[in-house]
């Protein structure tokens, strides 16, 4: 929707301008004009000009008691005043002017009056009406807005439409559309649920990371319910001026009631449903307008037809008044997909490009373990991408695994050239860790590993592949997880007796790996079940705060530390025990730069 300015005065001003123009015009200009074509001369000149035979045509005025003559030529106009001369007429006529007398005719003053102010008036006046009522639905839909619509609210309307996005359009999110599927019954027979006496929730939250396809799903049940459909982000509430956001919540809600049976989508609703955090005199903006959003909620009717979906990331940053049953009753979670979820969204994606036969996309969905529903879409895109590059008409395999790389740790950096003991040193911090896993019964099979640097900054990497769904971790498989981690450090120092800045990363999350093992798990004998750590943004990074006393914080320290050099001692006596299969895979490496899974367990294995 394109801005409309205010403008700046009001039409009274433009009624005013409009008079003095006509005034002007009419007094000052028009005479002016007249004035300025007629050049004035005495008699004399008049009598010279006719003797002389300068003179073509002349008009004899006596209303006026004036002539108003040309020369020969008829460029150049003149009038003197009459004088009482009984041989003008002969004198004309031998100098051969055309002359004659004026016939005066009394205009209708009312006709005059009516063409030199009435009709002008008129024109623009109804320019004034016109333009006014342009401004005027442009900016806010009649005299009920708000200083030229700054009160409007802007929504995105999505007609009725059969060929909308569909629930067969969203995948591997199998009980949100269940529950949601419901609400699409109660469009359809509202009846059927009156006659038992149910009544559908006012308002339903969709929650869950960014990229689950919150969104996606809120616009097939419009799809699927062939009703009008309302979208506005929740930062469009927010106004520079207090009071605008709250008229915008109540267009927003006026619009629905009238356009019932609909669906009202507000995106990112947190950014106006934030707690209130209960201030004297606190009145800004964003609490008027989480106000007004209360009460146009409460002021629903029973059954009137009207659905309200919202979605957040930061679910716990709502204001309780927002989630108490009664407004937004029933909470959705879109959650990251699994296993065969990320398949089915693969395949979904996989329609919009050609494919080669051999395409596998239940290997793609294991080793894209994690990854949203966008994520994944936009691996299939990467891999359509790369098939063009190769200049080829189809997706293969290897098209799909590349793009899972690029998506995990970036393109390949064709213009960085390791040195020979970089990357031997990158070799066997790769096979180190692949090795420290391998040698583990309870950690995930190496699919992959490759010393090839990416633009994300990685060297290396080594890739793990669970076989199937992984929702429980024990003790040990994370103490595993955290030697895992450590495999590659302790490859440098038994081999090079040594250390680089390579293991940063896995420096970092193999401390949070413990920290949360002794804080959150209650995985530590001192601390037994107790929870030393609370998460925060948990579909936003999982950011997390200490809730203990300074002496409670040094003993984590201590104890997190400690598991991860008992881990570290773990697997430096794993990489010793296999010191000869830690030299052979590493100089397989070294010679090949990227090796498989497979390849690496057959080495391991003979």
């Amino acid at each position: 929707m394109q801005e409309v300015k205010k403008p700046r005065k009001p039409l009274i001003y433009y009624y005013v301008i409009v008079l003095i123009v006509l005034l002007v015009f009419n007094f000052l200009l028009m005479p002016w004009a007249a004035e300025r074509q007629v050049r004035e001369v005495s008699y004399d000149t008049f009598m010279q000009m006719t003797e002389e035979k300068d003179i073509g045509r002349v008009d004899i005025n006596q209303e006026d008691n004036e002539i108003v003559f040309t020369n020969k030529e008829e460029d150049q106009i003149y009038k003197t005043g009459m004088v009482s001369d009984p041989d003008l007429t002969q004198r004309l006529y031998d100098s051969g002017a055309v002359f004659s007398g004026q016939i005066i005719e009394q205009a209708s003053p009312i006709l005059t009056f009516l063409l030199s102010w009435i009709l002008p008036i008129l024109i623009f006046v109804g320019i004034g009406q016109y333009m006014s009522r342009k401004l005027m639905n442009k900016a806010g839909g009649g005299p009920n807005s708000m200083i030229f619509g700054m009160g409007k609210s802007n929504a995105k309307v999505y007609v009725k439409s059969s060929e909308g996005i569909k629930f067969s359009d969203v995948a591997g999110e199998d009980e949100a559309k269940e529950n949601l599927a419901e609400i699409v019954d109660y469009l359809h027979n509202p009846s059927k649920y009156r006659e038992i006496g149910a009544s559908m929730p006012k308002g339903i939250l969709l929650v869950g990371p960014p990229g689950t396809g919150k969104t996606m799903l809120a616009k097939a049940v419009a799809g699927e319910s062939n009703v009008p459909f309302f979208s506005m982000s929740g930062s469009e509430f927010v106004e520079m001026f207090v009071g605008m956001g709250a008229s915008k919540v109540r267009d927003l809600f006026r619009q629905a009631k009238e356009k019932a049976p609909c669906i009202v989508f507000i995106d990112e609703i947190d950014a106006i449903g934030q707690k209130r955090d209960g201030r004297v005199g606190g009145n800004d903006e964003r609490e008027q307008t989480l106000n007004q959003l209360l009460t146009e909620m409460d002021g629903f009717e029973t059954n009137n037809g009207v659905i309200i979906l919202a979605a957040t990331n930061r679910p716990e940053s709502l204001d309780p008044a927002l989630t108490r049953p009664g407004r937004f009753d029933r909470r959705v979670p879109v959650e990251l997909p699994d296993l065969k979820g990320r398949e089915e969204i693969l395949k979904v994606h996989a329609k919009k490009v050609k494919l080669a036969e051999n395409v596998d996309f239940s290997v793609i969905a294991r080793m894209a373990s994690g990854a949203s529903g966008a994520e994944l879409a936009n691996i299939v895109n990467e891999a359509a991408l790369r098939a063009v590059r190769e200049n080829r008409s189809y997706v293969t395999q290897a098209d799909l695994e590349e793009s899972i790389e690029v998506v995990i740790a970036g393109y390949q950096k064709k213009n960085a050239i390791l040195t020979d003991q970089e990357k031997k040193v990158v070799a066997y911090h790769e096979i180190g860790h692949a090795l420290v896993a391998a040698k583990q019964s309870n950690s995930a099979p190496v699919q992959k590993i490759t010393i090839v640097p990416r633009t994300s900054g990685a060297l290396g990497y080594t890739m793990q592949v669970d076989e199937g769904n992984h929702y429980l971790m024990s003790r040990e498989e994370l103490e595993n997880k955290i030697a895992t981690l450590t495999g590659g450090r302790a490859a440098e120092e038994l081999v090079f007796h040594s250390a680089s800045t390579g293991a940063s990363n896995d420096i970092e999350q193999a401390t949070k790996l413990a920290r949360a093992m002794i804080t959150r798990y209650g995985m530590s004998e001192d601390f037994d079940m107790v929870a030393m750590e609370t998460v925060t943004n948990q579909y936003l990074g999982g950011d997390t705060s200490l809730s203990c006393s300074a002496e409670t914080q040094a003993e984590i320290d201590r104890q997190v530390v400690e598991l991860v050099k008992k881990q570290h001692r773990k697997a430096d006596k794993i990489l010793a025990d296999n010191r000869e299969k830690l030299d052979e895979l590493a100089d397989y490496l070294y010679e090949r730069e990227t090796i498989t899974g497979g390849e690496f367990m057959q080495i391991l294995n003979t």
